[in-house]
């Protein structure tokens, strides 16, 4: 009697199928950082928000602007600084 199981093997993954996993992947790594990007925005929004707003009105006053601005700048600053140093920390470790 024949072995099944050995006439009937699994074919391996062809390269169309492995390009759509690799663009899946791609696709979902954007997905990642545009989740991740909203997500600063949304902290240094509450953050910034809460530092700089006495009282909500349907115009900011220029004191009130500058604060923002200030704070924002301040928040992209410290967040690049942050991911520089982690870069600079992984590219040592790696060496």
């Amino acid at each position: 009697m024949a072995d099944f199981n050995s006439s009937f093997d699994m074919p391996s993954a062809s390269s169309s199928e492995n390009a759509e996993s690799a663009e899946l992947q791609r696709l979902i790594a954007v997905e990642q950082q545009k989740a991740q990007f909203q997500a600063q925005v949304h902290n240094f929004t509450d953050v910034c928000w809460d530092k700089c707003m006495d009282k909500p009105s349907s115009k900011l006053d220029s004191r009130t602007e500058t604060c923002l601005v200030s704070c924002v700048e301040r928040f992209i600053d410290t967040t690049l600084s942050i991911t520089n140093r982690f870069t600079q920390m992984v590219q040592k470790g790696a060496h």
